[in-house]
């Protein structure tokens, strides 16, 4: 049956592969690019959080976008635009323009997951959706991991590399619009405020906001932290690669050990670990014999898995009309926290040196395993009725969550 579903999706997997792709080497050679101009690092900061300031605008604004056009109409127009903001930033080299373009280039992806996600939700059913979205967790995550080497095909001082990612954004689109599976009729769900979540789910929504605030650290600063540190492309690259190659790797194992003891033990270990590893990572620098790329692969398995268990934590907590109303919220409040991320870590480093990098990186770890070892200890719950079985999602995924909150218009449409 998985298999029957895969091919029918293959369309799907391979335009989120490649804007995975896309995503990953852009964010690494703005990176290296801001570096390159000399742009101060509060303002690459500011740049890099804008990125994830649109992708929270555009999770919410994308629903309505979607049912005034269609599908097929707002993929393409977002598409356009994504492969659009890139070039700009090669033309127009102001960090001001770059923060507006990110800006955009967030909203634009975000709403592009809107309609993937509707289409893998459609394609699935209850037997096959874990293991159909483990899948596409690890297809964003091989995306991004491959994304950094493309910096190593051109100079990133160039234009050759924004135009390369551009030409991607638009590849990516050509499957999926000549596909034809019809997209899901979309009912509306409880809302569930922030208030209500806390009381519902503690850990759950506090460590949203925590784990997304350190992906969106290592995503957008990561590699102005590693060209501090005197790396070149090829080596920013591979630092960058292996940050997230250990997240898939770790990704099923924890998530599976999390199904069979209490969540909040996994990711009070696992983001123990992660501490321990930015700290040796903070302590080493950049090493001539390769172990601070094996620290950041380890770092990375134990500090990016932590999301997904978080929204199985949470999830653990909600009647069944309550999960679309808490994922937005929980969405939101990752917004929040991917947002302020990138400039947080990089006034830190404007006043402590490129080592405070990975010191900002363990002051997160260190809060997500103080307060899920807390809520162990305080609030030894145990869930009524059966836990649901762990589910792998990107981070800051948005796409059935937020469209099954839409009002359905009777209306079909394919992608």
């Amino acid at each position: 049956m998985l298999r029957q579903t895969v091919r029918t999706v293959w369309p799907l997997f391979f335009g989120l592969g490649v804007i995975g792709l896309c995503i990953g080497a852009q964010g690494t050679l703005l990176g290296v690019r801001a570096e390159l101009e000399g742009f101060d690092t509060r303002a690459t900061g500011l740049l890099m959080s804008a990125y994830y300031l649109g992708f929270l605008l555009g999770s919410l604004r994308a629903p309505a976008i979607i049912q005034r056009v269609g599908h097929v109409r707002a993929f393409a127009a977002l598409t356009a635009l994504a492969s659009m903001t890139i070039l700009v930033h090669s033309v127009l080299v102001d960090p001001w323009v770059w923060g507006f373009m990110r800006l955009l280039t967030g909203f634009s992806v975000s709403a592009i997951y809107v309609v993937a996600e509707s289409w893998l939700n459609q394609a699935a059913d209850n037997r096959d959706r874990g293991q159909l979205l483990s899948l596409y967790m690890i297809t964003m995550l091989a995306g991004l991991a491959a994304g950094q080497f493309l910096l190593n095909l051109s100079d990133p001082a160039g234009f050759e590399l924004f135009t390369l990612i551009s030409i991607l954004i638009s590849l990516a689109a050509i499957p999926i619009l000549l596909s034809a599976t019809p997209m899901p009729a979309f009912e509306s769900a409880r809302p569930v405020s922030i208030a209500s979540l806390y009381r519902l789910a503690p850990t759950g929504l506090v460590g949203s906001f925590l784990i997304n605030a350190c992906y969106a650290m290592v995503l957008g600063m990561g590699a102005v932290y590693a060209s501090r540190l005197g790396m070149q492309v090829s080596e920013v690259s591979l630092f960058m690669a292996m940050l997230v190659l250990g997240g898939m790797l770790l990704q099923w194992p924890l998530g599976k050990l999390s199904d069979s003891i209490d969540r909040r033990t996994v990711i009070a270990a696992s983001a123990g670990a992660a501490l321990l590893f930015a700290l040796a990572s903070a302590l080493l620098g950049f090493t001539s014999n390769s172990s601070h790329l094996l620290l950041a692969l380890l770092f990375g398995g134990c500090c990016f898995p932590l999301l997904a268990l978080y929204l199985a934590l949470s999830n653990d907590q909600l009647e069944a009309d309550q999960a679309t109303g808490a994922s937005s919220t929980l969405l939101l409040v990752g917004g929040m926290g991917a947002s302020i991320g990138p400039f947080l870590v990089s006034l830190t480093m404007e006043r402590w040196g490129p080592a405070s990098f990975f010191y900002s990186l363990m002051g997160m770890v260190g809060l997500m395993a103080a307060h899920a070892l807390y809520k162990r200890i305080t609030d030894p719950y145990p869930a009524t009725g059966e836990s649901p079985n762990f589910q792998m999602q990107a981070p800051l995924t948005v796409g059935s969550v937020l469209m099954e909150s839409m009002p359905h218009n009777g209306t079909s449409d394919t992608v």
